[in-house]
């Protein structure tokens, strides 16, 4: 790769790092985006949550952090098939809220908790998790040489930090390099490479790397299904999603599926132990 084709952090529209936080929150708590992914939230679903759980050896005296939890899917994934204790932590209040009430339903809430809280300031003293969980996300922070420094301060000594994300090499087309794209986790993906790098300038020692591109065709195969289930349904007046623009996210996905085929997206998982 020569120099003009290095991958570039961007601020789409100028905006603040606090405004980007705020866009990613509420596009996934909106009921447009759960619609279209149908409680997946990032590929692979629960078996790559699952897998990752494997890489990080968890266990039923872990205590796990999942960073940007959302809803909680994959809190309580871990919880039931490791027995371990889980922290989900996200940006979003009313998802927050929402993972509290669904933790109470599945009778979880002994094992299985949410707080609202800032990646970049996470809320808990040093040395107080096992390990960390941070899938699909990491792309979308503002900051990542923070966000990165903050999992390996609240990890204990030996903790180990688990990675799943999109990566990309060279520059992408205009169309995926915009704030849509951030909060789709596209434009500000990193190279597999990259991802290493930052959590090795944490403290990190890197031990295991898988790529999982096949997941990534999968996912974006999944939302575009529902895509046109959800035209249908909106042609039909049997659907209201105010604000919702349908054809601009056909165009979307249709250009990263390409980008994905052409080799220049893919998905990663990446595990790293805290050193010292």
């Amino acid at each position: 790769m020569n120099a003009s084709e290095e991958p570039r952090a961007i601020e789409p529209g100028g905006l603040s790092s606090a405004a980007i936080k705020q866009c990613c929150a509420a596009v996934y708590d909106s009921d447009a985006v759960r619609l279209l992914l149908g409680g997946t939230l990032h590929p692979g679903g629960t078996a790559l949550t699952e897998r990752l759980g494997v890489m990080l050896n968890l266990g039923p005296r872990a205590r796990v952090l999942d960073v940007a939890a959302g809803r909680g899917t994959s809190a309580f994934t871990l919880a039931m098939r490791f027995g371990c204790e889980v922290i989900g932590l996200d940006y979003s209040r009313r998802s927050v809220e929402a993972a509290k009430r669904d933790a109470a339903a599945r009778g979880l809430s002994s094992t299985v908790s949410f707080c609202c809280g800032d990646t970049e300031r996470l809320p808990f003293a040093d040395g107080s998790f096992d390990a960390v969980v941070c899938e699909c996300a990491l792309c979308t922070f503002p900051d990542k040489r923070t966000a990165t420094a903050e999992f390996a301060r609240v990890l204990r000594a030996g903790g180990r930090v688990g990675l799943s994300d999109l990566t990309r090499q060279g520059l992408l087309p205009p169309e995926l390099e915009s704030l849509a794209a951030w909060i789709a986790c596209i434009a500000d993906a990193q190279p597999l490479a990259e991802y290493a790098s930052l959590l090795a300038a944490a403290g990190f020692k890197i031990k295991t790397t898988e790529e999982h591109n096949g997941a990534l065709i999968d996912f974006v195969n999944h939302i575009r299904t529902r895509l046109l289930v959800t035209e249908v349904m909106l042609g039909l007046n049997k659907l209201a999603l105010p604000g919702f623009d349908i054809a601009m996210v056909k165009d979307f996905t249709q250009h990263a599926l390409a980008v994905i085929k052409a080799g220049k997206l893919g998905y990663a998982i990446v595990t790293a132990a805290k050193e010292g």
